[in-house]
This record gives C-alpha cells, sequence and structure tokens, in this order.
C-alpha cells in the first residue's frame, strides 16, 4: 500500500528571518511547501531575492506575484513610497507608524488562501508575531483569529491560518531557528533594498538586538552596528 502524500501548506515567504523559520518549520513538519512571496513595490525589494535563493537551495516551489499594479492603492507608506521618508529610530510605534502598508496583510492572505484552495493545500502559514502588534494591526491575534474563520468558510475547500509564533516575540522566533540549526545569513530584514542592511532603522535594530538576546552573532552583513541597538527590546510579547 503507498503512503499518502503529504499535506500541502502554503508559506507566505517574505525572506526575512521570521518567515524564514516559518518555511522551516513546516518543512520539518513533513509538509508538502509551496512558498509565496509578493512584490508589492517594497523598496525593500532585496528581501525577495533572498527567498528565492533560499528557496533554489532548499528545492521549495516557489512563485513570486507581482502586485505592482495595486500601487496606488497601498502606498501610504515609506515602505513603498520612496518619497517618504523611513525613518532611522528603534522598532516603536511612534517611530515606525510611516511603515504601515494599509491592509496589506489581508491582500496577501486572501492571495495565499486562493493558492492554497488551488493547489489542494488546507493551511497558510505566515510569520506574524508578537513583537509586531503594538506597529501593526494585521499582525495581532484578533486579526489573524478572524481572518481564520474567514478561511474556514470562504471556499468549498476549508483552509487553516496558520500563525506559529503568534504571541513569540522576535527574540523567541530566532532561538527557535537556532535551535533548529537554521543560518541566517541568507535572509533580508532592512527595510531598505542597499546592498548591505543599514543597521539604523527600527528592523534593524529589532533584528540585531534579537541575536544579542540570544547570544548570538547576525551572519548578516551590515553597513554599520550601533553599540546601543544590540540589547534586547522592550518585551511586547503577549501573556
Amino acid at each position: 500500500m503507498s503512503a499518502s502524500p503529504a499535506p500541502a501548506t502554503v508559506v507566505i515567504y517574505s525572506g526575512g528571518m521570521d518567515s524564514f523559520t516559518v518555511l522551516h518549520r513546516a518543512l520539518r513538519e513533513g509538509r508538502d511547501v509551496h512558498a509565496l512571496s509578493f512584490d508589492y513595490g517594497q523598496r525593500h525589494a532585496r528581501e525577495l531575492e533572498a527567498a528565492r535563493e533560499v528557496c533554489h537551495d532548499l528545492g521549495v516551489p516557489h512563485q513570486v506575484v507581482d502586485i505592482t499594479a495595486i500601487h496606488g492603492l497601498i502606498d501610504a507608506s515609506a515602505l513603498t513610497d520612496t518619497g517618504r521618508e523611513l525613518p532611522d529610530a528603534e522598532y516603536a510605534e511612534q517611530n515606525l507608524k510611516a511603515t504601515v502598508v494599509p491592509n496589506r496583510n489581508m491582500v496577501l492572505l486572501s492571495l495565499a488562501i486562493a493558492k492554497a484552495v488551488n493547489i489542494g493545500a488546507d493551511r497558510v502559514d505566515y510569520g506574524a508575531h508578537g513583537g509586531d502588534h503594538m506597529l501593526y494591526p494585521d499582525c495581532r491575534p484578533e486579526f489573524v483569529e478572524a481572518m481564520n474563520e474567514v478561511a474556514g468558510i470562504a471556499n468549498f475547500e476549508p483552509v487553516t491560518l496558520h500563525a506559529p509564533y503568534l504571541r513569540a516575540g522576535k527574540e523567541a522566533i530566532l532561538a527557535d531557528g537556532l535551535a533548529m540549526g537554521l543560518d541566517y545569513a541568507n535572509t533580508w530584514t532592512c527595510y531598505r533594498g542597499e546592498a548591505l542592511a543599514c543597521g539604523r532603522c527600527g528592523s534593524c535594530r529589532e533584528r540585531l538586538a534579537a541575536f544579542a538576546a540570544n547570544d548570538a552573532v547576525d551572519p548578516l552583513s551590515y553597513a554599520q552596528r550601533p553599540a546601543a541597538d544590540t540589547q534586547p527590546p522592550e518585551d511586547t510579547t503577549d501573556v
């Protein structure tokens, strides 16, 4: 008797360290993983290069969807409008509210759910985490839970929305990945699309703080590594 095929999962894979960890978790579960990335006009499209390289090396099917046609609908953000100043500040709401892309995760999740139905996958994974709750409304538990309910009734074939780090901070995500022996050299976190990560933006600072909290050295090359930003950030994890 032949073995049953592995259950399929669509992983929303940005190329960053959170989705990188989510991708490997799904692989370790024995899932048939299909990675899905989105080009929405982000200034840090460098992350898509990292996603392509990782999926190629892992032999994971990978699709990059160009949704730049909706740029005029979601460009009220420093991440999509190069005319807006990108803040160089700590990862906090008052500093980084300019980086919120309107309704981004609802758009991306809707497309990922459609792909899941199309290929017969019963799950969509994405890397929403506790450290983003204060800044991004579409990473908060109430949003994820509501979208999960919608994913269960929007099609004849229900899909489960899986966010394994929904109530964990970035340092916990990294700890999990390091325990799995993951190498974060080919991930991209910086909000700038330059040759080297800037080390100044809030996203870089949060990443460096997560490595410091785990007594680990970030293998990524930086234009600068501010010593003051290598301490763990204030704990924002839900309890």
